[in-house]
């Protein structure tokens, strides 16, 4: 009886068919149920390969395949006909089982790790409903959200009004900075470009992001226009320097516009001072940004928010709430002291198909003209799910214990025999070496160093190799290649410092 009924549907379906060069239009070609079907099944894979293996120590961080080995693996050719769900799924799981597990308690390599499971379900649900945020008519509430989510920013900046936006990225809040400060020193560039204009310079530590190179060619500024000021054996910024710098700027006939400063710089997590860097800019009439990217979340904590003492003095500051406080890659803003609508001064450029000024509701909720994307992600909603989900009390916990495991870690490596700390953090990370047995009782000279400089990427080899834990290490500012420890998932606990410490020990036991 069914079969007939669809017999007599699809015959009615191409009675009624209509063509359009060749093309039937009648009804949708994809098969719904088919793909909800997938949908569910693929839910099901990450459910039992990612989320519930996520804080699970014995299974492996990573599992290392060479570039032309996983090429093969993966089977990353794309052909003219489709493949069937089951390979589909079985791609899935593949996908899954050769990527970094960034959600290990083990993953320590970068700025960012662990999974925050309200984080992870807003990204769920703004995946699946797939919005731009730029708007109020396409996507209502996720503007309100990231205007919710600003405010509250703000506040814990000590800024009594403000502005600001999400954006892709730390690097691209400097570029915004660096932007938005020239446009502020002067407005006419943004028609008449930099024909004309003097020489601009800025400053920036020597420790910096490498971002505010990358924004200084990107904007025309010019990498030689930044100057880079001399920090301490911390990797601080030193004030008197910068006023020296600034006032060689000014002799040689520069102009300068902006400085930089850095709350927790991404080696050796240090933490410029704020407010003697301020009273410089001050002085000088110079926009302050500081990129707290890093060290902004530090904020949410009442302990340790003294770290970033001086900050509501800043013009502008970025904060990630992807690193420290788990809200999930990408969660990025750019904060701006001024409430005048400077930012969307500089940015806006009035797209009459988007931004008409005609509408039903109020268009000052049609912020997307602040940005210099157009489709733009609901990043901020993560980060709000996650906060209405923990309150300000719990993400104030996450910092305090990350800190505190870092403490602890310090305290370890200086009762273990060949663990040498470069200096002691005033953040989440702990910079170390590990000197193995057969250097220990090696003078202290070039040999020394140089052969000191080839362990930690030996060992990291090995680590990868094994699969046991992800490690970052790095040369820096003259000294040779060393650890740097990074603590932020609140999937981390004692038991994990030990074992990187043990795990290190083992991996060098013969070298």
């Amino acid at each position: 009886m069914e079969v007939g009924v669809c017999k007599q549907e699809m015959l009615q379906k191409k009675k009624n068919a209509v063509l359009v060069d060749g093309v039937i239009l009648n009804g949708p070609i994809m098969d719904s149920k088919a793909g909800e079907k997938f949908v569910e099944e693929a839910c099901k894979v990450i459910m039992e390969e990612v989320i519930q293996k996520a804080d699970d120590v014995t299974e492996k961080v990573c599992e290392w395949q060479a570039p032309e080995t996983l090429k093969q693996i993966l089977d990353l050719e794309m052909r003219d006909t489709g493949e069937s769900h089951q390979k589909l799924l079985q791609l899935c799981r593949d996908v899954i089982q050769y990527s970094v597990k960034t959600g290990h308690p083990r993953f320590f390599n970068q700025l960012y790790a662990g999974i925050d499971y309200y984080s992870l379900v807003a990204r769920f649900i703004t995946e699946a409903l797939n919005p731009s945020v730029y708007t109020y008519e396409v996507s209502p509430v996720f503007l309100l959200v990231e205007e919710a989510v600003i405010k509250k920013m703000i506040e814990f900046i000590g800024w009594e009004e403000g502005d600001g936006i999400f954006n892709p990225g730390g690097s691209v809040s400097n570029m915004y900075a660096m932007n938005l400060a020239r446009y502020k020193f002067c407005p006419e560039i943004k028609e008449k470009g930099l024909s004309g204009l003097p020489r601009l310079v800025l400053f920036t530590s020597e420790e910096c992001h490498y971002s505010m190179k990358k924004a200084a060619s990107f904007l025309g500024i010019g990498t030689e226009n930044v100057y880079f000021i001399k920090t301490d054996e911390r990797g601080k910024m030193i004030p008197e320097e910068l006023e020296k710098q600034v006032q060689r700027a000014r002799k040689e006939g520069s102009t300068p516009f902006l400085v930089c400063a850095t709350a927790g710089t991404t080696v050796l997590g240090a933490f410029d001072p704020l407010d003697k860097i301020a009273d410089i800019c001050e002085k000088h009439g110079l926009w302050l940004h500081v990129d707290a990217s890093w060290g902004g979340s530090a904020l949410i904590s009442r302990k340790h928010r003294k770290l970033l003492h001086g900050i509501h003095r800043a013009d502008s500051v970025a904060w990630n709430p992807h690193k420290m406080l788990l809200a999930g890659i990408q969660c990025c803003a750019f904060l701006v002291k001024d409430n005048s609508g400077l930012l969307k001064k500089c940015y806006s450029a009035k797209a009459a198909y988007l931004f008409q000024q005609d509408k039903f509701y109020d268009v000052s909720y049609d912020t997307g003209d602040k940005s210099i994307q157009c489709s733009r992600r609901p990043d901020a909603f993560k980060f709000w799910l996650m906060w209405k989900a923990l309150g300000t009390t719990g993400l104030e916990e996450r910092v305090n214990r990350a800190l505190a495991l870092a403490r602890y870690l310090v305290e370890e490596i200086k009762k273990r025999e060949g663990f040498q700390l470069l200096l002691e953090p005033e953040y989440a990370n702990v910079c170390f070496w590990y000197i193995p047995p057969s250097l220990r009782k090696m003078e202290d000279g070039p040999e020394f160093w140089q052969k000191l400089h080839q362990v930690a990427p030996i060992i990291k080899e090995r680590m990868v190799k094994k699969g046991s834990m992800m490690l970052g290490y790095q040369p820096h500012q003259g000294k040779v290649n060393f650890f740097r420890q990074v603590v932020i998932s609140p999937q981390v606990s004692r038991e994990d410092m030990d074992f990187l410490l043990d795990e290190i020990e083992l991996l060098a036991k013969d070298l």
